[in-house]
């Protein structure tokens, strides 16, 4: 019996020994260059952002360079594939709220699943939508805007930056919650659109801040709402949709950090933890700003909980709606 009893630690012993340098050959994460994919084209706000964070956050704090590759088309699908199927541990995504809505909108498979394949690190911005008309537009307030178009179903034409994309989402959101039906004009981005929607051509539209804000100072767009949940710092006057009397359409065009699956789950977790501290630093939320967006504001807790929530939301509304691919 003793000598069982002797055993037992010189048994523990040896398997720790054994196990050592298994343990110890494990390489440092991150032991080569990372790649950040960005689904969309160079020299937007995403491609800023994502370059500004590689450059004065991630480089530094982990030791290693960080190279910004851009895979933009079809809505960010193909940018946001190559980056499911990496699996190098070494590759991020700076996705965006499109993550949540396009896989809803396509006949066949994208190649990924978006709750599977990805795991949220951290908000890094927003981008605020507003429900705006021409200036010589008759509608000085929401209420007036949708007991004309209830009047007259369809009559008012609503424009959009593109099929499948927010804004085109924030208008249908809208009509299901006012029990309008908007009629949609998409175009192929806001600057196409704009001479349009300022001579008059188009009634309204839902569209983002940074486009919008020199001609609402110009007085040449109204802005009747802000399609989020408060108000804006550079519109106090603009109430919400809510408080226009028309809750339930709060659209957050967000961009994000995300790790895809077969990062390590210590990598996963230092990544939240460097992102969450970036997020507080005044400079880098100046940065944010500097790119016509708004630093963000929820916890990474907060933000992981939010991704599955919206890409149920969005899944309802295209099916609702019977919003088809086009």
């Amino acid at each position: 019996m003793n000598a069982t009893i002797h055993r037992r630690p010189l048994l523990a012993a040896a398997l720790a020994l054994a196990a050592a340098p298994a343990a110890w050959a494990q390489p440092a994460w991150p032991n080569r260059p990372l790649r950040v994919i960005v689904p969309f084209a160079p020299g937007g706000p995403a491609d800023g952002l994502a370059r500004m964070l590689g450059e004065q956050v991630l480089g530094p704090k982990l030791g290693q360079p960080v190279v910004v590759e851009n895979r933009a088309g079809a809505g960010g699908v193909i940018g946001t594939a190559a980056a499911a199927q990496a699996n190098d541990g070494h590759t991020l995504l700076f996705g965006s709220i499109s993550m949540t809505i396009v896989p809803h909108l396509q006949a066949q498979s994208i190649g990924y699943d978006v709750l599977e394949d990805f795991t949220p690190l951290a908000q890094i911005a927003s981008t605020p939508f507003l429900l705006v008309v021409p200036a010589a537009s008759p509608f000085r307030d929401v209420r007036a805007l949708v007991a004309a178009a209830k009047a007259d179903p369809r009559s008012l034409s609503a424009a959009n930056s593109g099929y499948g994309t927010l804004s085109h989402m924030t208008a249908e959101l809208f009509n299901r919650q006012a029990g309008t039906n908007l009629e949609p004009v998409v175009y192929r981005g806001e600057g196409v659109l704009m001479p349009d929607l300022l001579g008059g051509q188009l009634d309204l539209g839902f569209l983002t801040l940074s486009t919008l804000l020199p001609h609402l100072r110009a007085g040449t767009l109204r802005a009747l709402a802000v399609a989020g949940a408060t108000r804006l710092p550079e519109l106090p006057e603009v109430p919400t949709l809510a408080e226009a009397g028309f809750p339930g359409v709060e659209v957050d065009g967000w961009q994000a950090m995300f790790a895809p699956r077969g990062t390590p789950p210590g990598a996963v977790q230092r990544l939240s933890a460097i992102l969450a501290e970036a997020m507080a630093r005044p400079d880098i939320r100046n940065r944010i700003t500097s790119f016509g967006a708004v630093p963000a504001s929820r916890s990474n807790a907060e933000f992981a909980a939010m991704v599955p929530a919206e890409y149920k939301l969005w899944g309802a509304l295209v099916k609702e709606r019977n919003i088809r691919v086009e």
